[in-house]
């Protein structure tokens, strides 16, 4: 009952409140770019002649459903930030934690299921064996995240990292060949009062990492300039190559930050579980914009 109770305040706070990812349980942009086309009626047979004249033209464009999907042959490594033994930024809603790993693990593995439904091949790098998509505005703490395949997460950070890009790459070398990309998601922690918005790093060498995190940047511009005309967005794209991951892994990366999970106002964009598939559909039309041009 809480719960439920807690889940109206945010829903009510999010039409009364400036700074939301609005309108976002509407997103009819996001269904006719990611739905499929309908099937084409069946080919029928020329009965004067006994067959089918265009049958040579029609077997030319058959093809497994797989492959008329967006995102076919693709592969793409999601790692959100942290897990196992450490949950990263913790910020704090009342006499709630609101820890980092959850949050990003939530809006990752929303992503991850866009993705398969496009035809790619996902890999998440961090896993939760017994966390799925949750629909609920806090997600509790918890340390049973395992690495990719099924490896203990541990505490130290650069053997984690180690961990991670080490996975990523074994990965990479296996699907050599193929279009690849890995994206890393985590939620930043600055002082209280400061606000942020979805912002993106790459490797300066990486032209291919700077167009993906360009394309999904361009995604977000536009859909807050569509569904809050009113309110500047202020996300970039920058290089930062020090930071391990975007240093160390193979496949052209891109490391996102949500927000600050201390400001009251960012907030907003993780508990609203609607906010947190916003993220992930958004996210989602940058990466097929990103394919599409390549």
């Amino acid at each position: 009952m809480q719960t439920l109770f807690f889940a109206f305040v945010c829903a009510l706070w999010a039409l009364t409140n400036p700074g939301l990812l609005t309108g976002t349980n509407r997103l009819p942009e996001t269904a006719a770019t990611l739905r499929e086309r309908p099937k084409p009626a069946p080919e029928q047979p020329d009965k004067r002649r006994g067959k089918n004249p265009k049958k040579s033209a029609s077997a030319a464009k058959k093809q497994p459903a797989a492959s008329r999907k967006p995102l076919s042959g693709t592969v793409y490594y999601l790692a959100s930030g942290h897990g196992g033994p450490d949950p990263g930024a913790i910020g704090r809603y009342g006499k709630h934690l609101l820890p980092e790993d959850e949050y990003a693990y939530d809006v990752t593995i929303r992503l991850a299921d866009l993705l398969r439904q496009q035809g790619a091949t996902v890999y998440m790098i961090v896993h939760d064996p017994n966390d799925g998509i949750r629909n609920e505005a806090i997600l509790k703490i918890d340390r049973d995240e395992v690495a990719y395949p099924r490896q203990r997460i541990p505490l130290n950070q650069n053997t984690r990292l180690d961990q991670t890009t080490s996975a990523v790459n074994r990965l990479y070398a296996r699907h050599k060949g193929r279009f690849q990309r890995f994206i890393t998601i985590h939620v930043d922690s600055r002082s209280v009062g400061e606000k942020i918005d979805v912002f993106f790093y790459h490797h300066t060498q990486s032209k291919s990492g700077a167009r993906l995190a360009r394309h999904i940047h361009r995604r977000f511009r536009a859909n807050y300039k569509r569904y809050q005309p009113d309110r500047p967005y202020s996300g970039n794209v920058s290089a930062r190559n020090t930071l391990y991951v975007v240093k160390n892994s193979h496949p052209p990366t891109v490391f996102i930050e949500l927000g600050n999970i201390q400001n009251k106002l960012d907030q907003r964009r993780f508990l609203i579980p609607s906010n947190r598939q916003a993220l992930a559909n958004w996210m989602m039309q940058g990466i097929v914009d990103d394919f599409r041009t390549r």
